[in-house]
């Protein structure tokens, strides 16, 4: 099979290597699936970058859409020819979705509704999952005003689309008037220039000096800003999922006891079972209604991995990048 794959951590254009791999064959509990999309994610090149290599050859990507082209043992033979999304492929596992085909687990291949693309099977995974599990872990927002960081993100387009559809008056940063049309399209009722506003204050004058009730979090070094300067309202909650700093400022103790903050931080690869069970049933309800819309910001073909990567990592893309692997 045809496949992109590095050896060693490095930027792009020095590791990533193309070419001819054998084709994987699904084991015990395992679907094989065909690729034709599949995503790309900041993690993807963080990890390309950063994290220790424990096999020979690191097949990138962990999102994909695909089609079932053969099971293993104690998988049902009728998963054949079933379209599909994936999950987690390459988290913790050397073979990733950047190839014609990729063996899994069968629970991390999800069924995939008639009428949604593999464009959007391949958003599925770690924007879709992690937009879903930020909005749930803000509560009952019904009627409540949420503040989405980077809602022209891949994550961030989704969090405005399940936030508004829960009920809740949207609010979104944004670097420049593309991206703010972009968030407003998916469902924000205001968007707030970070580069040329002061988010807080801006916050504030738009709830009547109260604050969000809650803010979903891409980058907590600089939420903490927010927080310490009052976008926060009392009783309110971050659901953070990033930071672009390992050690980001403080929030102040006080005015977390004070105002009975809560803070929410997780890792959409370590969901619980009960968590991750949820999360699915929740996104797959919502691909079946048709009322998400996804944003593919990049295509390219899998020759084109590094320019795949490159794009990615330089934030050159609003909302999703996919290869296309057929």
């Amino acid at each position: 099979m045809k496949a992109a794959w590095y050896e060693k951590n490095g930027e792009a254009k020095d590791v990533l290597m193309l070419g001819e791999l054998p084709t994987p064959e699904p084991g015990p509990g395992e679907v094989r699936v065909k690729v034709h999309v599949s995503g790309v994610n900041p993690s993807d090149v963080k990890s390309r970058r950063n994290r220790p290599i424990n096999d020979p050859k690191i097949i990138p990507h962990s999102d994909a859409g695909g089609v079932v082209d053969a099971v293993g043992a104690g998988v049902s033979p009728s998963r054949v020819g079933e379209r599909v999304w994936t999950w987690n492929a390459q988290y913790q596992r050397p073979f990733g979705t950047a190839a014609q085909y990729v063996c899994l687990p069968q629970a991390q291949a999800i069924k995939l509704p008639d009428h949604v693309d593999f464009d959007g099977a391949a958003c599925m995974g770690i924007p879709g999952l992690t937009a879903y599990e930020a909005v749930r872990r803000c509560g009952d927002i019904a009627g409540k005003t949420v503040l989405v960081i980077g809602a022209a993100s891949s994550v961030g387009h989704y969090a405005v689309q399940m936030a508004a559809l829960r009920g809740a008056r949207v609010i979104g940063t944004v670097s420049s008037e593309t991206k703010a049309k972009h968030a407003r399209a998916g469902g924000a009722s205001e968007t707030i220039n970070y580069k040329t506003e002061n988010v807080a204050e801006r916050v504030k004058a738009l709830t009547e000096g109260r604050g969000a009730d809650a803010i979903i979090d891409m980058d907590f070094s600089t939420t903490t800003d927010l927080v310490r300067d009052g976008a926060l309202a009392a009783h309110g909650t971050v659901a953070c999922f990033g930071s672009n700093k390992v050690e980001p400022p403080s929030i102040p103790f006080r005015l977390c006891l004070t105002t009975s903050l809560s803070l929410q931080f997780f890792l959409v690869y370590e969901l619980t079972p009960a968590e991750r069970a949820n999360a699915l049933m929740g996104l797959c309800g919502l691909l079946q209604s048709g009322k998400l819309t996804h944003a593919i910001g990049a295509r390219f073909k899998l020759d084109d991995i590094v320019a795949a990567h490159e794009a990615v990592e330089q934030g050159r893309v609003m909302g999703n990048a996919v290869v296309d692997v057929i």
